[in-house]
Order: structure tokens, then sequence, then C-alpha cells
């Protein structure tokens, strides 16, 4: 299993999966992110945390503890 956080900065992956319960799971799709799109990763700051992403045509940022939530090809 790859997780988004495993992701380099400038590539694109596609979402297999999402993991977590309730709110944590509800949260990440309510963003955009489901089954089948297309994220690619944009920045990542300097310490890193959070990651900025481009899904759907907009920048998301995300925590590094959410994104290992995201499961990726």
């Amino acid at each position: 299993m790859k997780s988004l956080k495993e992701v380099t900065v400038g590539s694109s992956a596609r979402v297999v999966r999402i993991h977590g319960e309730g709110a944590v799971r509800r949260r990440i799709m309510d963003m955009g992110i489901t089954k089948g799109v297309e994220i690619s990763v944009r920045k990542v700051a300097p310490l890193g945390d959070p990651m900025e992403i481009t899904v759907r045509g907009y920048e998301l940022s995300l925590r590094k503890a959410e994104a290992e939530n995201i499961e990726v090809e």
C-alpha cells in the first residue's frame, strides 16, 4: 500500500481507497478526494507538514496525518 504521504513533489497519483473512520473519512471526502480522482503534489512545507496538492482543479493543503489515510497508485 502506498499512501499520498509517500508521493514526491511534482508527481501525480490516483486515489484507490480512503482509510479511517467517521469524521476523518467524511472530511477527506468532503474536500473532493474520492476513489478514482487524480491528485498531484505541488509543494511540501520545509519541515514536511503540511503538503499542498491539486485535486479537481483547486489547491488544497493536507497534513501528513491526513495524507497517510489516502491510499494511492
